[in-house]
C-alpha cells in the first residue's frame, strides 16, 4: 500500500474510531429523549422523564410560575429515580407520572445496537489484524464491518423515534412535550461517521485497477 493510501487509510481509521465511541455513548447513556407531562397552572415542580435503551429516569424538577402547562426544555438537575426496563412494563405510575410505550419498540431498539456494537467488535478486530505485514486484505471486511455497525445504529434510532412517536400519540398517556436530548444525537453522528467510514475504508483500500490489458488486479500496485 502506498503512502498516500496509508495516509488516507490512518485518517479513516480515526474518524471511524469517533464513531465507535459516539455510538458506545448512545448506547450506555439514557438521554435519547425527554418528555414532559400536562401540568395544572398551581404545580410548582414537574415529574420530567428521560430514557434510554436500558432504563428511565423520573426527575422531580421546579417551574416558573408562567401558564405554560408542561415542562418544556429543562435542565434535568435534582432528585433522580431511574429504573432499569421500567418503560418495558406500561401501567406503573406515580401521581402525575403514568405512561404507556410499545414493548415491541424498545426491545427492538436495544437489541438492534447489540448487533451494531458485535460489527463494531469485528470490524475491530480485523483492522488491527491488518496492521500485520502484507494483510491489508482485511481491511476490506473491516469496512464491511462497520458499515452494517453504522446501519443497524441507524435502525436503531427510527425504531426508538417511532416508539416515542407511537407514546405520545397514545389516548393514555400524559405526555404533553418531548424532544430528542444528547444521546440521540450521539447515535446520529454515530451512524454518519461509521456508515461514511466504512465505504470510505473500503474504497481506499481496494487494489489500482489494471491500466494495461496485461496487467491484474494483484500486479497493477506495486508492494511499498
Amino acid at each position: 500500500m502506498s503512502q498516500t493510501k496509508t495516509l488516507k487509510v490512518r485518517v479513516t481509521l480515526f474518524c471511524i474510531l469517533v464513531g465507535m465511541t459516539l455510538a458506545m455513548v448512545a448506547v450506555v447513556t439514557d438521554h435519547w429523549a425527554v418528555l414532559s407531562p400536562h401540568m395544572e397552572q398551581h404545580n410548582t415542580t414537574c415529574e420530567a422523564a428521560h430514557f434510554g435503551l436500558w432504563r428511565i429516569c423520573i426527575t422531580r424538577v421546579a417551574v416558573g410560575t408562567s401558564g405554560d402547562r408542561s415542562c418544556g426544555h429543562l435542565i434535568l438537575s435534582g432528585e433522580k429515580n431511574c429504573s432499569y426496563f421500567r418503560h418495558f412494563n406500561p401501567g406503573e405510575s406515580s401521581e402525575i407520572f403514568e405512561f404507556t410505550t410499545q414493548k415491541e419498540y424498545s426491545i427492538s431498539a436495544a437489541a438492534i445496537a447489540i448487533f451494531s456494537l458485535g460489527f463494531i467488535i469485528m470490524g475491530s478486530i480485523c483492522a488491527l489484524l491488518s496492521f500485520r505485514k502484507k494483510r491489508d486484505y482485511l481491511l476490506r471486511p473491516a469496512s464491511m464491518f462497520y458499515a452494517f455497525a453504522g446501519l443497524c445504529i441507524l435502525v436503531s434510532v427510527e425504531v426508538m423515534r417511532q416508539s416515542v412517536k407511537r407514546m405520545i400519540d397514545s389516548e393514555d398517556t400524559v405526555w404533553l412535550k418531548y424532544y430528542y436530548s444528547w444521546s440521540f444525537a450521539c447515535a446520529c453522528a454515530a451512524f454518519i461517521l461509521l456508515f461514511l467510514g466504512g465505504l470510505a475504508l473500503l474504497l481506499f483500500s481496494l487494489p489500482r485497477m489494471p491500466q494495461n490489458p496485461w496487467e491484474s488486479c494483484m500486479d497493477a500496485e506495486p508492494e511499498h
